[in-house]
């Protein structure tokens, strides 16, 4: 009798433990920016791979965004977990200056750097745009209000003795638009701030002869020494067709950025699989094929989140 009696409780407490639920994975959001531009592509390649490798503990979702204002913004709301920004937006917030005047962000933390972002002037072979000066009377795409790109764009014009207010007509279209735009002679030029080769220059270039305006006038230059986030870069003769000469300008660094009320544990296990697995992120899209670890640690606007330090300590890196 007590051994049926031991055995039925043994099985009444074996399906207790049964009964009770898997742990339920951690939602995590991701925010990149247009569909149409690499910085989706990183927050949609990183949750694939965090996907792929953390499986049991996490469910990453990467989001198309409205761009690096409107990041930063979520991110400081803990509405995304991590997200990707300019590395100037990224200084900017932190201290509190343009977008951020007297408002600065305070609890944003750098995870690290991917790819340069250069500022782009890209417009049809026929709408005779030749330098910058060149777009007074035009319809050029500056941007839409909250991205990284619009903030470029109106450096750009000011250190060029532009007002996008009157010296030519202004949109702000989402990048996916304005590439259409181009190409339906909707508008003759838009700036765009964007990791090398990109689908939303590709496309156009198909379907209209295309040309890369070059944005190294002497205020340019000097803008970008007094400003350590800035570089000057090349985009190389045939990255794009129809562009069959070097084209100089000046670059950002995309960074991904978090909340410092992210836990360490968070932010740690997606940098360990990040840097564990680079040769599969690299290999998920162009842009990112010259990722280096060393690199990848520069270009940081805002103090690094421990989580992400501490990995970086274990690998010596620091």
């Amino acid at each position: 009798m007590l051994g049926r009696k031991w055995f039925i409780a043994l099985v009444a407490a074996l399906g207790l433990l049964v009964s009770v639920p898997a742990m339920a994975k951690q939602d995590v959001l991701f925010g990149g920016a247009s569909i149409t531009g690499v910085y989706y592509q990183v927050a949609l390649q990183i949750s694939n791979m965090m996907n792929k490798h953390a499986a049991d503990k996490y469910n990453y979702i990467g989001r198309p965004t409205g761009g690096s204002v409107f990041n930063i913004n979520a991110i400081d709301r803990g509405a995304f977990d991590f997200a990707v920004a300019q590395s100037d937006r990224n200084f900017q917030g932190f201290n509190g200056v343009a977008d951020w005047e007297g408002k600065p962000v305070k609890g944003l933390r750098s995870v690290f750097s991917m790819h340069p972002e250069t500022v782009l002037l890209v417009t049809r072979k026929d709408a005779g745009i030749k330098t910058v000066a060149d777009l007074k009377g035009k319809r050029v795409n500056i941007g839409n209000p909250g991205s990284g790109q619009r903030g470029n764009a109106e450096d750009v014009l000011k250190l060029y003795g532009l007002d996008y207010n009157k010296d030519f007509s202004a949109e702000a279209l989402q990048q996916a638009e304005a590439s259409r735009a181009l190409v339906d002679q909707k508008i003759d030029a838009f700036f765009f701030t964007v990791g090398n080769p990109s689908a939303a220059i590709e496309e156009p270039a198909q379907s209209v002869d295309l040309d890369i305006v070059a944005i190294n006038s002497d205020a340019i230059k000097k803008f970008v020494a007094e400003h350590p986030y800035y570089i000057m870069t090349k985009i190389p003769a045939g990255t794009y067709k129809g562009v069959d000469k070097d084209v100089e300008t000046y670059a950002v660094t995309a960074t991904v950025v978090t909340n410092e009320a992210v836990s360490e544990e968070v932010v740690y296990d997606m940098v360990k699989t990040v840097f564990d697995n680079l040769d599969e992120l690299k290999a998920s899209h162009a842009a990112f094929r010259n990722l280096n670890p060393k690199e990848m640690l520069g270009g940081l606007s805002a103090p690094l989140h421990p989580g992400a330090v501490k990995y970086y300590k274990e690998k010596g890196w620091m």
